[in-house]
């Protein structure tokens, strides 16, 4: 084992020595040497409860669950959480593995584990909004499992991706319960802390260290774990240094990378529709998340984000009539959509509440076709599988007021 971890360091190692020289070679600069952001705005309250719900919407998705207004989309959205095989407190757990991946010789537990850490954000969801104690106890049943057994995330393509997105899932489940459940013990809490330090952060720190190789949901995603991390940690430096990579970083997975200005297209947009929700999902979570710090990400760059989710609704709804333009992205490798995709157009994911409730809600916004999608999918939120999104069942946990039509 020693042996293993020796070479696993070695590879982490030269991937950041590596990129390092590419990026002076290139005149390109990492996450460390970005240009300081003045706007005071951008120092985190450190909240908590504060990785993505603070008390005042814990309190909120209570007192949903209390009414209990059948007439609701939040409340019939609750419902299906509630339903939820991953969401229930005697959820039988199918790991805990010693090695996680979602390829190689460890492809086999990407299915497992991912249900597994579902069941550990839907139980915490479930114990915010009921006061069960089942559901915490079930949620740091598994942390803690996986905690005592998981070694590694093996070298493969998608380590930065996985360490990303089981990241966030993570900090907010350990945020939320250690803040909220006093049964939460200190030595349970420091087990999985160690492991988000020893398995996770290594690979979210090695993506920042890399000369930009991938599609701009990565950047969103793993920017989603470590401004969460940050913020468990009260690391005032790493969720400034997350807020600058976002705005000024040189990848596709930045706010003014992955969506034009002008139109609010997006650099997935000529890839496919999945992936473009799964990216404007992270970048609106990610501005949640900072909401709840006392931040506005969500208006940065003229309010970007919103942007971006008006045009991929107007095309997902239904409408042909988008502009598109080829564009050079950042790694050179994705240049060659001329038109933006069809495939998966109009298949809902539960991103589009959150947004909704916040440019809509709380700040008086039009958006006429992120609301389009929402009445296409009669106003319901819905688990999408993977937790890249970080919005699951979303018109539930992101509601400050009712009757959203």
């Amino acid at each position: 084992m020693k042996k293993n971890i020796m070479v696993r360091l070695a590879v982490i190692m030269a991937i950041v020595l590596g990129s390092c020289a590419n990026e002076i070679e290139d005149g390109k600069i990492g996450i460390d040497d970005l240009p300081e952001i003045t706007m005071d705005e951008y120092t985190p309250s450190l909240e908590h409860p504060g990785v993505l719900h603070n008390m005042k919407s814990i309190e909120r998705m209570r007192a949903i669950v209390a009414e209990a207004n059948g007439n609701e989309p939040a409340y019939k959205t609750y419902l299906l959480m509630k339903a939820d095989a991953r969401a229930q407190s005697d959820y039988k757990i199918q790991g805990p593995f010693e090695y996680i991946a979602r390829q190689g010789d460890y492809a086999f537990t990407k299915r497992q584990y991912e249900y597994d850490f579902g069941a550990v954000y839907l139980n915490t969801l479930m114990w915010l909004a009921t006061e069960n104690e089942a559901h915490a106890k079930k949620a740091i049943e598994i942390l803690t499992k996986y905690a005592d057994t998981l070694k590694e995330i093996p070298e493969h393509d998608d380590a930065r991706l996985l360490a990303g997105l089981l990241s966030f899932q993570i900090a907010f489940a350990l945020d939320m319960l250690n803040s909220t459940y006093d049964g939460m013990q200190q030595a349970d809490y420091e087990k999985v802390d160690r492991m988000l330090r020893n398995v996770f952060l290594p690979w979210l720190d090695a993506f920042y260290a890399t000369k930009p190789d991938t599609n701009g949901n990565w950047g969103l995603i793993v920017s989603r774990g470590y401004l969460s991390l940050a913020i468990l940690w009260n690391d005032v430096d790493m969720y400034k240094k997350t807020v600058k990579f976002l705005l000024r970083g040189y990848d596709n997975g930045t706010f003014p990378n992955y969506i034009d200005s002008e139109t609010g297209q997006c650099q997935e947009s000529g890839r496919d529709q999945g992936h473009v929700q799964l990216g404007l999902g992270a970048a609106c979570s990610i501005c949640e998340i900072a909401y709840k710090q006392g931040n506005d990400l969500y208006g940065a760059l003229n309010n970007l984000v919103m942007k971006g989710y008006e045009y991929t609704a107007k095309y997902n709804a239904g409408h042909d009539d988008v502009p598109f333009k080829k564009w050079i992205d950042i790694t050179g490798k994705y240049s060659n959509w001329t038109e933006i995709s069809a495939e998966a157009r109009g298949k809902y994911r539960s991103i589009y509440g959150i947004a909704y409730n916040h440019y809509v809600i709380r700040k008086g916004f039009n958006m006429p076709y992120t609301k389009e999608m929402l009445d296409l999918n009669n106003w319901l939120g819905q688990f999408d599988g993977d937790g890249g999104e970080g919005a699951d069942y979303d018109v539930f946990q992101f509601n400050d007021r009712n009757l959203y039509k």
